[in-house]
């Protein structure tokens, strides 16, 4: 996605309408006309405010179909289709413009789950803890592979990812609970427990905590 939006970005397209540039700008999920998209990841858009479809769109919509609205000039990126598509208001698009710096960061963070995903195979055999939490901390990634990831580690048996995953707000509430019950094991594992109080870990048959010096039930 980011190749070809860099490639549209030195494309020059212009509005019929008002000589303006137009803007590349993300599509919208549905096509207006006919529910389907557009077929396309980017429309280019004309965005003038001071452009004459759009400023002579408000009193036509008006009087054609009684409600508010106008017409923004867009063009179909490698197509010869373009269209005078209706909008609600002045700030149509306008929050859909292309940001690079925003893709080139989508983009990396793609990468690298990618990568982290190709190492879930071998990364018990390596020791490997870093490919698990970044899956398991990244709400974006594959919820597939994040339960994959959640999976691995009891194997792994490493204390360090605790406080990692303790402090992560989790939006799957059943990954959530695949995790808990994960560092459940590990602590098991290591005969050890977390402290109600404090947070810490402590020896399961503890009876005060050594961090925080609360008694224990």
């Amino acid at each position: 996605m980011l190749e070809r939006a860099l490639a549209y970005l030195e494309e020059k397209h212009t509005c019929p309408h008002c000589k303006t540039e137009l803007t590349l700008c993300h599509a919208p999920p549905m096509h207006v006309g006919d529910g389907l998209g557009w077929g396309s990841e980017f429309l280019f858009i004309c965005l003038n405010n001071e452009c004459s479809l759009f400023t002579k769109g408000w009193e036509y919509i008006e009087n054609q179909y009684g409600h508010v609205g106008s017409y923004r000039y867009m063009e179909i990126p490698n197509s010869k289709e373009s269209y005078n598509m209706m909008v609600a208001g002045k700030s149509a698009f306008t929050g859909s413009i292309v940001d690079v710096e925003t893709l080139k960061r989508q983009n990396a963070r793609y990468k690298t789950e990618q990568e982290a995903v190709a190492k879930l195979d071998t990364c018990v055999e390596a020791n490997d803890l870093g490919p698990v939490l970044f899956l398991l901390t990244d709400n974006a990634a594959n919820i597939d592979d994040r339960k994959r990831a959640a999976a691995l580690l009891p194997k792994l048996d490493d204390l360090s990812c605790i406080e990692v995953l303790r402090n992560h707000n989790f939006q799957d509430t059943q990954l959530e609970q695949d995790i808990n019950m994960a560092i459940n094991k590990i602590l098991a594992n290591h005969f050890l427990r977390e402290c109600p109080y404090c947070a810490e870990l402590i020896k399961a048959r503890a009876k005060i905590c050594k961090h925080c010096s609360k008694e224990l039930e």
